[in-house]
Formats: structure tokens, C-alpha cells, sequence
């Protein structure tokens, strides 16, 4: 499929420009890494360190002032076509004769508003506050108007395209989940499994997507390290033991499309309490799977799971919500799963991974990607079969 076409471009362009309408904005200014999702450009530096501005106007051509450091990786993303961004000045953060430096950023990026005719303007952004107060008080006058939630919200439905993409990445996450069960055996470094399971991502997403943009997050959580949902904090040298659950962990990130695939799996034959606590994550994701349609609400999603978990007894092990949105990033918006009594929309996105922790003993946690429908689509194929999920 390749990288998202100028038509999600195009529809992200206008429902941008549809909020700022009613809001009365002449610009949107985007300061943070998510601008990606209006360029399509993979922003290559940390915007707290090198800033960079995306100036969206009520009308005309987006713009960019970006640090001199993006120049040859803006270069290439423009030259293969994959980048919606063609308007760029760059500054730079090293001594050159007449270039801008890093301490004129917040007056470049006036210059350039100034130079559209947006001197005076009211300006959304998205919570950069002290950037915005800057640029503004280079132009001489403004207004700022925060759009945190109003751009997260804009993210919440996926584009046909989107969605396309999202199951290639979890058929590709799928694939390697196989592969997972084949490495397992007793004694093996832990952390020498997640970078041979990396090594062979890297493999698979060069046969599958060459040119393209397949990043990978993998890592695995042992036995009573996993009674953790993120690990003990001291990996080096751990080692999978006789009858451990492992808890893993797969997030590709395709051409900026992310999901998760998540899955506990047994070396050795589980205990009672293992199986046990397995089926009861297990009931509780199916559950939480079946609340993601379209007119029940996002919370439903986390009562529908916690309401098995508790009943199968288990209600001090759950340390966090059910799942989160997924999208440009593997945690997306809304956050507030457990709490959110919003109507849910076809084509929102959410993981379910509803968690057992126990001390002691260790995680139980299946994680899928889900698109809300009228049938819920789980992207991620892997089987949550307890036999299958067991190395002997």
C-alpha cells in the first residue's frame, strides 16, 4: 500500500480548517512532534531541543520553519513524494553568514506569518503556550488560542486508509508472534530474544515494505517480572525459567500507522492459578471486544472487562485501565478510557488489554487492536488459545 495519499491529507486538511472556522482562527500553529499528522513527515529531532513551527492558515499553503539538522531528511521525505509539506525555511544552531540562528526561531516564524499577512491574527496551537507568547510578541500583537483537545479529537476517526495500513501492521505483528514461540526455551536471555525477535522484524518489514517506513518497539516481560505491566526496571541477565508466563510486547509503527499485539505465553505447562488468571483475561478482553460498537460509550469498554475480572475474583490484580486509542502513535486519544461516557464512533481505533498482575507470580495480558464497527474488526490475528500460548 506505501505511505498515506495526499487524499487523507486532504481530509484531515479540511476538518482542520472546519474546527478552526467555528472557533475563528485565521492559523494554527503546530510546535509538537504530532504535526506529523498534517505533513506526513516524520519529524526527526526532539522539538523541546531543535523547535520547529507548522503554520496551517484559514487559507492558502501550509508552511514550516524547521532546524537546519531536518534539512536532508525533510529533503528525502519531499523527493520520494511521501511528505505534504512543501513550504520550508530552515535556522540553524551553528555560527553562518546569513542564515538564521536558533535564538531568532520565535522571530523567523513571525516573519514568516507576517509575510502572509498574519500579523494581528488569532492563532490556535496546540499548547506550546510559551512558544506561541513569543512569536506573538515578535509580531506585535495576537491572539493564542489553546487546541489540545480539539486537534486529539480530530485523530479519533481513521480514514479507510488508515485503517488499511493498521492491518498491514498487524498482519506483519502477527507473523512475528509466530516466530515468538518458536525462540522460546528455558534459559535464554531475555533480552537477547526481544533483539533477535527485532532482527527478524527488521527482516520481514524489509521483504514487505522496501522504500517504505516500518519502525518497531519490542520488548518481553519474565515471569514475577511481569507481575509489573512494564517489568522490574532490571532486565540485564534475566533469563526465561521453567514454567514463567512471559508477557510480550509488539508495536510496529507502519508509514505512521501504529497498533499493538500483545500475548501471554507459557514455557512449561501453567499452574492452576495461571490458567486461571489466563481465561479470565482472556473472557475480560472478549468482553471489552464486543462494548467497542459504535453508540455504547467508551467506557463501557472498561466496565465490560472489569466487570469479568471481578468476577473471576481478581479485582486487586488490575493495575490499569482496559485500553487506550491507537493511531499515529501506539498510545493515542482518548486516555480517559475508564472514565469517558462519550458515544463511541465507527472507525475510532482502541487496544484491548485488560491485565491481571499478581506478585509473585506474574502478568496476564492480551493485547488486540480494534476498529469500532457495528462487528468489532480485530486487526490483530494472533490466537489467545492457552494451548497454543504453552511451550512444553
Amino acid at each position: 500500500m506505501g505511505f498515506l495519499s495526499t487524499d487523507v491529507f486532504e481530509h484531515r486538511l479540511s476538518a482542520l480548517r472546519a474546527e478552526m472556522a467555528r472557533k475563528g482562527l485565521d492559523a494554527v500553529v503546530l510546535f509538537g512532534a504530532d504535526s506529523e499528522f498534517y505533513t506526513n513527515w516524520i519529524v526527526d529531532v526532539q522539538v523541546w531541543e531543535r523547535p520547529v513551527a507548522v503554520v496551517v492558515p484559514a487559507e492558502g499553503e501550509m508552511f514550516a520553519v524547521l532546524h537546519s539538522l531536518s534539512t536532508h531528511h525533510f529533503r528525502f521525505a519531499r523527493e520520494r513524494g511521501s511528505a505534504w509539506l512543501a513550504d520550508v525555511e530552515f535556522y540553524y544552531e551553528h555560527q553562518r553568514e546569513g542564515v538564521r540562528l536558533w535564538n531568532e526561531f520565535h522571530d523567523h516564524v513571525a516573519d514568516r506569518l507576517r509575510a502572509r499577512g498574519l500579523h494581528g491574527a488569532t492563532f490556535g496551537h496546540d499548547g506550546a503556550a510559551a512558544h506561541m507568547a513569543s512569536i506573538i510578541a515578535s509580531l506585535g500583537g495576537g491572539k493564542a488560542v489553546p487546541m489540545t483537545q480539539d486537534l486529539r479529537d480530530l485523530r479519533l476517526v481513521k480514514t479507510d486508509e488508515e485503517i488499511a495500513l493498521m492491518r498491514e501492521a498487524a498482519s506483519i505483528s502477527d507473523w512475528l508472534q509466530d516466530r515468538y514461540r518458536e525462540n522460546i526455551r528455558p534459559g535464554r536471555l531475555i533480552q537477547e530474544l526481544d533483539i533477535e525477535m527485532h532482527r527478524q522484524a527488521v527482516v520481514e518489514s524489509a521483504r514487505r515494505f522496501p522504500g517504505q517506513n516500518c519502525e518497531w518497539r519490542i520488548y518481553t516481560l519474565r515471569g514475577d517480572h511481569s507481575a509489573s505491566p512494564h517489568g522490574n526496571g532490571a532486565q540485564t541477565g534475566a533469563t526465561i525459567q521453567e514454567g514463567d508466563g512471559l508477557v510480550n510486547i509488539i508495536i510496529p509503527r507502519l508509514n505512521g500507522c501504529t497498533i499493538e499485539n500483545e500475548r501471554t505465553i507459557f514455557c512449561g505447562r501453567p499452574s492452576t492459578t495461571q490458567e486461571a488468571a489466563y481465561d479470565a483475561a482472556l473472557q475480560a478482553q472478549l468482553a471489552a471486544i464486543e462494548a467497542m460498537r459504535p453508540g455504547l460509550t467508551v467506557c463501557g469498554i472498561d466496565n465490560a472487562a472489569r466487570e469479568v475480572i471481578e468476577a473471576r475474583g481478581f479485582a486487586d490484580n488490575i493495575m490499569h485501565r482496559t485500553g487506550h486509542g491507537v493511531g499515529m502513535r501506539g498510545h493515542e486519544y482518548p486516555a480517559d478510557t475508564a472514565f469517558n461516557a462519550r458515544l463511541l464512533m465507527k472507525n475510532e481505533v482502541y487496544s484491548a488489554e485488560p491485565g491481571i498482575y499478581i506478585w509473585g507470580l506474574g502478568g496476564f495480558r492480551l493485547d488486540d487492536t480494534i476498529v469500532v464497527a457495528d462487528t468489532p474488526e480485530v486487526l490483530t490475528k494472533t490466537s489467545k488459545d492457552i494451548g497454543v500460548q504453552t511451550i512444553l
